[in-house]
């Protein structure tokens, strides 16, 4: 009988734990990912400078290069600066602006790129996206999965907690967005990948359910975990689909409609996703997650985050023309502007009570 098998592109190496920086050398070196340390090293600076100087002694081969910010200018700028370097790979070490900048930099000159996240802000430390500003706005590019991945979970406890907690908003509507996707296959035949579902669905589970906090090695293994596998799931299928549904969109509408007062992105989703969850009539499941967003210092309502009702309500209003051809409860239920309303009003009660 033939093996069917489906070869899925994913990290040479994940290296998730306190004082993985450290060893970074070594395992660009174990993994032959360079073994000359000829490295093109981008970063902010902020985080990233302050690492320099730890990284350098272990890293003599490698040339630096500052991100000024998170734009397609500030990735093209990269990529340029590196075209007259012989690297073996390219470390964007940062956060997810840098991360992003490099993952772009790294497609366009063509060279495998190594992520080292300095915080858990989003799933996009493993996703095959670079999300940058443009003129436009803000777009999504599609570029390859970095080629290792690196967390130092005490340089991520040294970070601000509100990025940890940007990350737990952004796993946990994972589950949400998987329940849009599986409706979209029951209701319009969307082709869904039961892999990639899989994978997103329990990253989120695992933050959802775990019961730790913010300042614990085990949990931020956990959520770490967790964003890598949305990014793989993302992956799989070949688009955001695992990752993103009507949470994303509410999202996308406040930073759009509201781009002085957009909160962290992991905030807005984390509300989109329960307010969705509540939408799709899993009541119990909208308030467990309010629950859990909750206990680790999240938001969950929109008042919490600066926004007024009405202003919420318009934002769902407009969520569905941020990603045109995605179906997810809100183009399912395709609410009036009072009934709308109404059932914000209703799962306002709800995670109150």
């Amino acid at each position: 009988m033939p093996v069917l098998t489906r070869l899925i592109p994913s990290p040479l190496a994940v290296d998730i734990r306190p004082g993985a920086l450290d060893d970074l050398a070594d395992v660009l070196a174990d993994e032959r990912i360079s073994r000359s340390g000829r490295l093109a090293v981008a970063i902010s600076d902020g985080s990233g400078a302050r690492l320099r100087r730890r990284l350098e002694p272990s890293l003599p081969g490698a040339e630096w290069f500052e991100v000024g910010g998170g734009t397609i200018d500030d990735a093209v700028r990269l990529a340029d600066g590196m075209r007259s370097g012989h690297y073996d790979a390219i470390v964007g070490l940062g956060g997810g602006k840098v991360i992003d900048c490099a993952k772009f930099a790294a497609a366009r000159v063509g060279l495998p790129m190594v992520a080292v996240a300095t915080n858990l802000s989003h799933d996009g430390i493993c996703s095959p996206v670079s999300i940058l500003d443009n003129d436009a706005g803000r777009g999504s590019y599609g570029v390859p999965t970095p080629i290792a991945l690196v967390v130092d979970l005490a340089v991520i406890r040294e970070a601000p907690i509100r990025f940890v907690r940007s990350g737990i908003g952004d796993a946990v509507s994972n589950i949400s967005a998987v329940a849009d996707w599986e409706l979209a296959h029951r209701v319009s035949g969307e082709r869904i990948d039961g892999l990639a579902a899989a994978l997103a669905r329990q990253a989120g589970e695992a933050v959802l359910r775990h019961p730790g906090g913010c300042g614990d090695d085990g949990f931020l293994t956990v959520l770490t975990e967790g964003l890598v596998l949305s990014g793989i799931a993302m992956t799989i299928a070949g688009h955001t689909r695992p990752s993103s549904g009507a949470c994303h969109e509410i999202s996308h509408a406040l930073d759009l409609l509201y781009p002085r007062r957009a909160a962290s992105h992991g905030e807005q989703v984390g509300i989109g996703a329960a307010f969705a969850t509540f939408l799709r009539g899993d009541h119990e499941g909208a308030l467990l997650m309010a629950r859990t967003l909750r206990r680790h210092g999240l938001p969950v309502v929109a008042e919490e985050i600066g926004f007024t009702e009405d202003e919420f309500v318009r934002a769902v209003r407009f969520a569905p023309r941020t990603r045109p051809g995605r179906y997810t409860v809100l183009e399912h239920l395709d609410m009036s502007p009072e009934r709308t309303g109404e059932a914000y009003a209703e799962y306002v009660a709800a995670v109150a009570g």
